[in-house]
């Protein structure tokens, strides 16, 4: 019992089961699941659908945090990817052509690897510190991405590029299973094979780890390459759910949400020790309280506000020194040996 009430991830699946519940309160259907013409409908689908671009960001800020970085450019890699693969097929004569939007996704993603790996050479090759380096490419990105779209909000009408975001297969959400494949793949990386345990090194210690053979740089580069890359689908998932690029608006403040995400998971900002699971729940808290907000009518001027509470009290509650405060939880004391008693020499 001691062991499931100290586990890291009990109170954000406390608050998780709270917000849903809250949700059936004020919504009796709001647990229901529907088969509409071969495809599940519900609010519990559309919690998981339109929280998926935010569970792939967040899955790259992870390793990003892990290793004692953090990454600020999500966020613009969101609105480049989106607005580059939305440029090349607002350009083509026949929209539906399944092999232009693969080409058009693919520049995309190939581009956010790109810039993955710029921010990976600035933190690792040059030393500048992880929130100024991630922090020109949030600025100079929304630019560059202005810069692509002109501007304007660019839209498309292609089929095979609305499945990435708004379409189903087998039943589910193109998005969702995209999701699960790339938990997958992070998940056998990471915990399947050493890489996890070189990306806590590193986060422990850079220095430790690259006196102990470890190349420190190359692991920060790719954890920087990978968030990106997951961003660059995120952005592709995003502006195929509406059709459009926005480069202005496009995955604007995602990079915060992913941060909160991460921290609720119960990963250190201070790098180390990291949770994939506790991420994609962190992702989903922050996905069912915007549908909560929405659903108990808060005013929209309060919203954040409402938020950054929920948030506060998640915080507060996986803090071990907030709860033996709060819940009276204090450690017995130990007692103290008994001294020992000193012999006494009797003289001869």
């Amino acid at each position: 019992m001691n062991t499931v009430l100290r586990h890291r991830l009990l109170w954000p699946a406390v608050v998780l089961a709270a917000l849903l519940l809250t949700n059936l309160l004020f919504t009796g259907t709001f647990f229901a699941v529907q088969m509409r013409d071969g495809h599940l409908y519900g609010s519990l689908i559309d919690i998981v659908r339109f929280g998926a671009p935010l569970i792939l960001v967040a899955l790259g800020m992870t390793l990003v945090i892990a290793t004692g970085g953090i990454d600020l450019s999500v966020g613009s890699v969101v609105s480049i990817s989106g607005a580059l693969a939305c440029l090349r097929i607002s350009g083509m004569d026949d929209q539906n052509t399944v092999s232009g939007v693969v080409a058009a996704a693919g520049l995309g993603l190939v581009l956010s690897l790109a810039l993955g790996v710029w921010n990976g050479l600035l933190v690792a090759g040059v030393g500048i510190q992880p929130i100024i380096a991630t922090l020109i490419l949030m600025v100079a990105g929304r630019g560059l991405a202005q810069l692509i779209t002109d501007g304007q909000i660019i839209t498309v009408n292609s089929g095979p590029y609305k499945l990435i975001g708004g379409g189903y297969w087998l039943t589910l959400p193109f998005g969702v299973i995209i999701v699960l494949a790339v938990l997958a793949l992070t998940a056998v990386l990471t915990r399947r094979l050493a890489l996890g345990l070189l990306i806590e090194s590193v986060g422990g210690n850079a220095e430790a780890s690259r006196l102990a053979g470890i190349r420190s740089r190359g692991v920060i580069i790719a954890v920087y390459t990978f968030a990106a890359l997951c961003a660059g689908v995120a952005g592709l998932m995003i502006s195929s759910n509406v059709s459009s690029a926005d480069g202005n608006n496009a995955g604007l403040w995602i990079e915060l949400d992913a941060i909160l995400a991460v921290v609720i998971g119960g990963t250190s900002l201070a790098g180390g020790r990291f949770s994939l699971g506790g991420t994609v729940l962190g992702a989903l808290i922050i996905q069912t309280l915007t549908t909560t907000i929405y659903s108990i009518g808060v005013p929209p001027e309060t919203t954040l506000l409402f938020k950054a509470l929920v948030v506060t009290v998640v915080c507060l509650l996986q803090s071990p020194a907030f709860r033996e405060k709060v819940f009276h939880r204090h450690r017995r004391p130990v007692p103290a040996p008994p001294a020992a008693e000193e012999k006494v020499r009797v003289p001869a």
